[in-house]
């Protein structure tokens, strides 16, 4: 099974950074030019991972090196240091799961034959492992099985930001595991909804569209699932703020949804759809009794419970 820490394996860095060279670079005579663990700056980035960095050294020579050839001067000075891989090779922190759920389509009542099963949710680390050198990843991904599990600590600030998928996890109807402590966190998930549902719903799907927008002018077609989606999560925003309640499931639209996924719907009739969700969801912000910010207090007071419980395990 190939589980992993979610990181950006594929970032090309951009021309300035210092590099740490991983090999000796020998010149023509066979001399060593430049030792391993050699400082140059990137000159020239590659236009993918399979072609080489241009990368200029101290003595003005340049020489051309393959991305795992390199690491970034910051990277390499930390060595171990607060490297969350190290954490997950010494141990199995899908063990320390303590609250799985499922979300995406099968959670909205919008899934079909070809739907998969999306599992969310979150871990408690050991203290340990947590007040060790290394740390612990933020987020834990199995792909084969399409899991993600925050960290508590991300899941509660993502929750406290109104993050769409953290507050569906809170309220879908499909939990798998749930441990006393995570019971708690579900107990207290109103402290999570407030008049913030407003700016990150809205605004993502503004800038979603925009995208959308300049697909079209550009390639004439867009991802209609997408379109689907973001739709849907402007009807659950506005259901937020008027019932204080996350609505995963949206039966009651699923057939006008679905139509939109098969690209059943003109665009410009999404886009009427789309700009009258908009003006509801205005409405519904004038209109809601949710607070301007959600309960932090409460929300960190539950973070050192759990960590203090994970403390005692030891």
């Amino acid at each position: 099974m190939n589980k992993r820490v979610h990181h950006h394996s594929n970032l090309i860095f951009s021309v300035g950074t210092q590099v740490v060279a991983l090999r000796d670079l020998i010149g023509a005579n066979g001399r060593i030019l430049h030792p391993r663990g050699s400082v140059g700056v990137v000159v020239r980035p590659p236009r993918d991972l399979e072609h080489s960095y241009r990368v200029k050294f101290l003595d003005g020579v340049e020489e051309s090196l393959k991305s795992g050839e390199l690491t970034p001067l910051a990277k390499f000075k930390e060595g171990e240091i607060g490297d969350s891989n190290v954490t997950v090779e010494r141990s199995n922190l899908f063990e320390r799961v303590i609250f799985r759920c499922v979300i995406g389509s099968r959670a909205y009542g919008l899934d079909d034959e070809q739907s998969d099963i999306d599992y969310r949710g979150f871990y408690l680390p050991p203290a340990d492992l947590q007040w060790s050198l290394y740390g612990v990843p933020e987020q834990l991904e199995c792909e084969e099985t399409q899991e993600a599990y925050w960290e508590i600590q991300k899941f509660l600030i993502l929750a406290l930001k109104a993050n769409p998928n953290v507050l569906e996890c809170l309220y879908t109807p499909l939990v798998e595991k749930a441990t006393p402590l995570a019971e708690e966190l579900l107990d207290m998930r109103s402290i999570f909804l407030t008049r913030l549902v407003y700016q990150t719903y809205n605004g993502y799907v503004m800038s979603q569209f925009k995208k959308m927008q300049a697909d079209i002018r550009n390639h004439g077609k867009v991802k209609w699932k997408h379109v689907m989606h973001l739709i849907r999560l402007l009807i659950s925003g506005i259901s937020v703020l008027r019932h204080g309640f996350v609505p995963v499931k949206v039966e009651e639209y699923r057939e006008e949804l679905l139509s939109i996924k098969r690209g059943e719907v003109a665009w410009e009739e999404t886009e009427k759809w789309r700009l009258s969700l908009h003006a509801e969801f205005d409405k519904a912000l004038a209109e809601t009794k949710l607070p301007d910010r959600p309960d932090y207090s409460k929300a960190n007071d539950y973070l050192i419970k759990v960590r203090r419980e994970a403390a005692l395990e030891g």
